[in-house]
């Protein structure tokens, strides 16, 4: 979820909304954004804020489809990526491409709602809410608006994806592989917008398979122009991304 931290003395609910409404924001949709699945057929789709399955704990405002939009760039140099894990008997899965800004500042307004801790036990639990900001896990602008930006994570070539079921026990995103929500993909220590450390890729204090799984994902996207946020294992950025300086709010739909 961190992305380039603003450091601004305002409140975090007047910020959402005067970014929103800044000249860097466009309602417009580019016509190179793409939808991953029509660009890579095999790509496994788990749209986490289409969902209820997420740090929120409901559908977030913008995602009216369980759809991954890329620009044409970032989704061309995920077919590099895909092929060499397809010869592995592995697949890309996806958590979240595109986001529009008025999902930002949902994340924005919620992180105010300091009361409001309905998913902290499994995304937060070592976390104080009231200092999300500050510890760099929430932010008012997003990289994932630029639309270059992809959460993702691999998985076994046709593996499914679990049901969420909210009436389940909320387990913590740093507990063990069998122990966590259960999960189609590789372990990779913790589960995913899982704020903590140990989410930090240059966390080493973890298994060797745990490591590998890390290190592999992190070379498929580098050797593609990607790179990898120093705060979260799953979260990269195209390096020569179309549009560095555009936040896009325009929903995701069919």
């Amino acid at each position: 979820m961190k992305a380039f931290i603003l450091a601004l003395l305002i409140s975090p609910y007047f910020a959402g909304n005067l970014f929103a409404s800044g000249n860097d924001i466009t309602k417009t949709k580019p016509t190179n954004f793409v939808n991953i699945k029509k660009v890579i057929p095999q790509i496994q789709l788990d749209m986490r804020y289409y969902t209820n399955h997420n740090f929120v704990g409901s559908q977030i405002s913008g995602y009216n489809a369980s759809i991954c939009l890329l620009t044409r760039a970032a989704a061309k140099n995920l077919v590099g990526v895909e092929s060499q894990l397809l010869a592995m008997g592995l697949t890309l899965k996806i958590y979240d491409c595109y986001r529009p800004q008025m999902a930002v500042n949902q994340f924005a307004q919620w992180a105010e709602q300091i009361n409001n801790t309905k998913m902290q036990a499994e995304f937060y639990p070592t976390i104080n809410k009231a200092n999300l900001f500050n510890d760099g896990y929430i932010a008012l602008k997003s990289g994932h608006s630029r639309g270059s930006t992809i959460d993702l994570t691999i998985a076994p070539l046709n593996s499914k994806i679990p049901d969420y079921n909210p009436n389940d026990k909320l387990v913590s995103c740093t507990a063990p592989l069998k122990q966590r929500f259960p999960e189609n993909s590789l372990d990779f220590g913790t589960g995913f917008d899982c704020f903590s450390p140990i989410a930090h890729p240059d966390y080493t204090q973890l298994p060797a398979q745990v490591l590998a799984n890390r290190l592999l994902l992190k070379n498929l996207m580098a050797h593609a122009g990607f790179k990898q946020l120093d705060t979260e294992w799953w979260h990269f950025t195209l390096i020569n991304e179309p549009y560095p300086n555009t936040y896009f709010n325009f929903p995701i739909t069919n």
